[in-house]
Parts: C-alpha cells; sequence; structure tokens
C-alpha cells in the first residue's frame, strides 16, 4: 500500500494560500512603518526651510510691489494753501476823498442854515416882494399883489430845499462809490446857482436878504470846492476801486470792520 507525500506543489497551492496572506499583511505593515518614519523627515526639512526662510513658507516678496505702487499713486493735495483769501474790509477814504467829503457837510450845514433863515423871514419879506410885483404891473388889486408874493417866496423856497435834499441823497452815494454821482452833483449845483441868481432879485433883497445872500453864496462856494476835490486821480480811482480788498486771515466778527 503506497502512502501519499504532500508535495511542493501542494504546499505552494492549498496550504500555501495562508503563508501568502501572512506575507502580504507583513509588507503592509513594513509599508506603514516607511511612511511613518519618512514623516518626521518631511516635517524636519519643512522647519529647517521656514527656518531659513525667515518663518515664510513659499511666499513671494511683496515689498517690491508696494512701492512701485505706492509710486504711481500721485502725491495727496495739501488741504491749507499759503495764499491767503481775498478778504472785504472797510479802510479810511483817501485824503482828498475825506476833504471833498468835508466841503459838500459844509455845503449842507449852510443850506439848512439858509432854508431856516428864509423861513424866519418869511413874514418881512413879502411886502418887500408884493411892492416888487406891483412895480410890473399896478393895475391889480391888493390881495393879488399878496397873492402873488406868497408864489414868488415858496418858488424860492421849495427847490432851495429841494437841491439841499437831492445833495444829501448823491453824498450818500458818493460814499458808497456809485458810479457817475458827479455828474448829478454838478447838476445839482447848476440847479442851486440858478436858484441863487433868483432869490437874489426877488427875496434876498434889502437890509434882511443880505445875509440870506451871504449864506447861499457860501453854500455854492463849498459845493463847488466839494466837486472840484472829488475829481482828483487819488479821489477817482478810489472810487473805481469800489471795494477795499486786502489778502489775509479772516478776523474774527468782532474785529471786522465790515
Amino acid at each position: 500500500m503506497r502512502l501519499f507525500t504532500p508535495s511542493r506543489h501542494s504546499d505552494s497551492g492549498a496550504v500555501g494560500e495562508p503563508a501568502d496572506a501572512d506575507t502580504a499583511a507583513e509588507a503592509g505593515t513594513q509599508t506603514d512603518q516607511t511612511v511613518t518614519d519618512a514623516a518626521p523627515e518631511a516635517a524636519a526639512s519643512v522647519t529647517s526651510s521656514t527656518a531659513v526662510t525667515g518663518g515664510a513658507v513659499a511666499q513671494p516678496d511683496e515689498g517690491s510691489g508696494r512701492s512701485v505702487e505706492r509710486a504711481a499713486i500721485p502725491a495727496r493735495p495739501p488741504l491749507r494753501s499759503t495764499d491767503a483769501p481775498p478778504v472785504l474790509v472797510k479802510l479810511p477814504p483817501p485824503f482828498f476823498v475825506r476833504v471833498s467829503q468835508l466841503f459838500w457837510i459844509v455845503s449842507l450845514l449852510l443850506g439848512a442854515a439858509a432854508i431856516v433863515y428864509m423861513f424866519v423871514i418869511r413874514q418881512a419879506q413879502l411886502p418887500d416882494i408884493a411892492e416888487l410885483v406891483r412895480t410890473v404891473d399896478g393895475t391889480r388889486a391888493e390881495q393879488t399883489y399878496t397873492a402873488a408874493a406868497d408864489i414868488v417866496f415858496w418858488s424860492i423856497f421849495a427847490p432851495t430845499v429841494a437841491i439841499v435834499l437831492l445833495q444829501i441823497v448823491f453824498q450818500v452815494s458818493f460814499s458808497n462809490r456809485r458810479p457817475n454821482v458827479r455828474w448829478w452833483q454838478f447838476g445839482s449845483l447848476l440847479a442851486q446857482v440858478g436858484v441863487f441868481l433868483i432869490a437874489r432879485e426877488l427875496v434876498a433883497f434889502g437890509e434882511r436878504g443880505m445875509p440870506l445872500e451871504q449864506i447861499m453864496l457860501l453854500q455854492i462856494g463849498a459845493a463847488t470846492a466839494g466837486l472840484l476835490v472829488s475829481v482828483l486821480p487819488q479821489a477817482l480811482r478810489w472810487t473805481a476801486r469800489k471795494h477795499d480788498v486786502r489778502r489775509g486771515p479772516i478776523a474774527p466778527a468782532a474785529d471786522t470792520q465790515l
């Protein structure tokens, strides 16, 4: 009787299958151990490279890019300027302008005095004015001459008052540097001369009329002097400038002269 002896083929066949499984398990264990051993080495290499690069891992250099961007951006304009803004101020008028204003004020005061004095001597001058009218035509009734004397007196008195009031308005306009105001002043002066010539013949005559004539003559002289001084070059430049401007910081509200 022949005994059965397992061959090499059978060892590598059915019996060899468990041996191959054990071998694969051992190989997997060795692979995991190899990966585990390599991980600390990779971490060490990364740490060393980080230390060499100054703590940045594979980061690009941004300093040069930022400097280029800053050079391309224009500089910010300043919020303050060395040039101060123009400021309107109230400066005193030049010397000749003040002299002209002084002459006009004197003329207006003399005009007011002439008006008051003319009104005061009205009752005393009416009989003389009536006699002057009677010399023209003596065939009228007495009441006619009295009424004519009143008409003559008020015809001189009213223009005198109107001229003084207009000259006050023109003087204010002159102080405010209104254009062409000198022509209006010249026209009022011509009207004043005309009223004076008529008043000297019809109202300002006799003993009581002599002071009135002198006052009105001084009034015309002061107005003429004021008008002549106002046409000097310095006064003309002051009027043409219209506003006084200076450059500098704006003064506080308490210190401004606007």
